[in-house]
């Protein structure tokens, strides 16, 4: 389970392909210190493994099955993800519960500046509108965001702020790229229980 806030970004040294997969290797500077063999890390809003430690470097294998529903077939060396680890017991919730399983993929279509500040807008595949209200949480490529507009074509804006921009890959984004898209947790329940009660 993961917040949303990213702990800081990490770049791609290394994209090899193994039997069955890919293993990357991300660059993640001091943080790999706290970092073990097994554990979680949610990286661009994607929950691996990590699977070896070397020095600075973390290394995860992706299976064929998280290279079919994300865009990490795509991942090049000199890439930048964004870097949480998994949230301890007892840890604050400054942003939303993210499971870091990725719903969709989503397409940055348009960057409003204004001054240090910026407004983007995404494209949001249908099947994830009704999980989707304005004011309401999102996770776009691991961050925590709140959904300023919304409207039925299932494109979204969000609004942010420097430290945002600065502290995500969201402030190197360039429009056309494609984001990793979750849903919030208690959206995704609702939906089931409605859709069960429903059926009954």
């Amino acid at each position: 389970m993961f917040t949303g806030l990213v702990e800081r970004t990490g770049e791609i040294n290394s994209v090899e392909p193994i039997s069955g997969g890919t293993r990357i290797g991300v660059e993640m500077g001091n943080l790999a210190a706290e970092i073990a063999v097994g554990d979680s890390i949610c990286t661009s809003g994607v929950c691996l493994t990590a699977v070896s430690v070397d020095n600075t470097t973390i290394y995860f294998d992706l299976s064929q099955q998280t290279l079919d529903v994300t865009n990490f077939d795509k991942l090049q060396v000199k890439g930048v993800v964004n870097l949480e680890r998994s949230l301890r017991v007892g840890d604050r919730l400054g942003g939303h519960f993210l499971s870091g399983h990725v719903d969709d993929i989503g397409e940055l279509l348009e960057i409003k500046a204004n001054g240090d500040f910026s407004n983007y807008v995404f494209s949001a595949p249908s099947a994830m509108l009704p999980l989707m209200v304005d004011k309401g949480s999102i996770g776009v490529d691991g961050v925590s965001l709140t959904i300023a507009k919304l409207d039925d074509s299932g494109n979204f804006e969000v609004a942010l702020i420097p430290e945002t921009l600065q502290a995500t890959n969201l402030g190197n984004m360039r429009v056309g790229d494609k984001v990793h898209l979750e849903a919030d947790t208690l959206a995704k329940h609702v939906q089931r229980l409605l859709s069960y009660n429903t059926q009954s």
